[in-house]
């Protein structure tokens, strides 16, 4: 669990990689700080205040204040747990982080920095933790007998449905869509894809926190989707335009590892493989109906977190096996009823992380503009929000 806490840790900066990569030159850094910041703020919020309202005592629908300041939080097994619970905190911790930082990717090279800072700190308190505590922390999803191993709904599709409500507030990119926004660096974004994939290994399989048998099979399971993905991914590339690319891979690979993870303890090798085959269908064709529209998702956050979290969990209710786990059928082994527990969990997660995440973008605005000025956004917000540039001897600032 020690390692699996830090490889999920080690996804952030993945992230920060795959994001980096694909926005221009001059919004590289500041793209890149918006996942490297959430492992100060969102930390320190869960710390103080978020494990307790996920994982302290309470009612079904929030935990209590009994850990504030991580009060009672030591070395101690964790209630019904194996490991020390200040460890299963950090593994937790992990978790929030990269699910605040997942929200950037929609809403890069527009919203000031400042303003984020303060929106996903409040998100992880206000919205991340109380759907963790329906999930995980004994809430009224977990004992509606709702599967999620490691984030189907807490993680992927709270964070899906976050991005979209931020984009369609903080609104599209000043030149979207009359300007070719190409990514920078598409090497970093492979990179953040093959470095997001391995830490996806303690997200998955850390999250049997213990090292037996569902370990092993959540591991399997977190090799084997992505695979599938990629390949599925690949295929419908090729017939599209004869041109599999390099992005599409990248994103083929996140969109296996997001549709695995609320099934990874649950299924079987070749069920893995089927989910991931299947997954990748929906986030492919959402990405594409997507930049047919208006809205914004600057990096496709709502078709590979959202669509691809929703595809996820609702295929965990056809494909769960109650002979690996011991927990509960899908419909494929008899129990055509987890489906419909599995949509309405994905549902509960749509309407209040859309709402909680509504309100507190409202009200952060209030008190700080959500948008960078035309002029901070034309010369990028690398100089205009760090004072840094990522490419000096490229030309700076107005690298394309």
């Amino acid at each position: 669990m020690l390692i699996s806490t830090a490889l999920v840790l080690l996804m952030t900066p993945a992230l920060a990689f795959f994001y980096g990569g694909l926005v221009r030159s001059k919004n590289a850094l500041n793209t890149m700080m918006m996942s490297f910041i959430s492992l100060g703020f969102v930390a320190l919020a869960w710390a103080v205040i978020g494990y307790s309202l996920a994982f302290a005592p309470g009612n079904n629908y929030i935990g209590d204040l009994s850990r504030l300041f991580l009060n009672g939080v030591g070395l101690d097994v964790n209630p019904g747990g194996t490991i020390p619970h200040l460890l299963y905190m950090c593994y937790q911790a992990t978790f929030c982080i990269i699910t605040a930082a997942l929200i950037s990717g929609a809403i890069v090279e527009r919203m000031r920095f400042s303003a984020y800072v303060v929106f996903i700190t409040l998100w992880s308190i206000v919205v991340y933790a109380p759907i963790a505590h329906w999930v995980w922390g004994g809430g009224w999803l977990a004992k509606m007998g709702a599967l999620d191993f490691a984030g189907g709904t807490v993680v992927h599709v709270n964070a899906g449905v976050a991005a979209f409500v931020a984009a369609a507030l903080v609104g599209k990119r000043r030149d979207f869509k009359s300007s070719a926004l190409l990514p920078h660096n598409v090497p970093f974004t492979l990179l953040g894809a093959g470095v997001l994939w391995f830490g996806w290994f303690g997200f998955n399989a850390g999250s049997a926190v213990a090292a037996n048998g569902i370990a092993a099979l959540a591991f399997t399971a977190t090799f084997l989707a992505p695979a599938a993905t990629l390949s599925v991914w690949t295929l419908l590339d090729s017939m599209r335009s004869s041109k599999p690319t390099a992005v599409g891979a990248a994103t083929a690979i996140v969109v296996g590892l997001v549709a695995i993870t609320p099934a990874a303890g649950y299924v079987g090798p070749m069920s893995a493989i089927a989910l991931g085959g299947l997954a990748a269908f929906p986030s492919y064709y959402a990405l594409l109906y997507r930049a047919k529209t208006q809205l914004d998702d600057s990096l496709d956050v709502v078709a590979a977190h959202g669509v691809g979290g929703t595809v996820g969990a609702l295929l965990t209710g056809v494909f769960a096996q109650k002979a690996l786990n011991g927990v509960q059928d899908g419909m494929l082994f008899g129990n055509p009823g987890q489906l419909g527990i599995q949509a309405a969990a994905v549902a509960a997660a749509i309407v209040y992380s859309g709402v909680g995440s509504f309100v507190l973008l409202k009200l952060v605005g209030i008190v700080l503009p959500l948008r960078a000025s035309a002029s901070d956004e034309g010369v990028g917000l690398d100089v205009s929000m760090h004072g840094e540039e990522a490419y000096v001897h490229t030309g700076g600032s107005t690298g394309a």
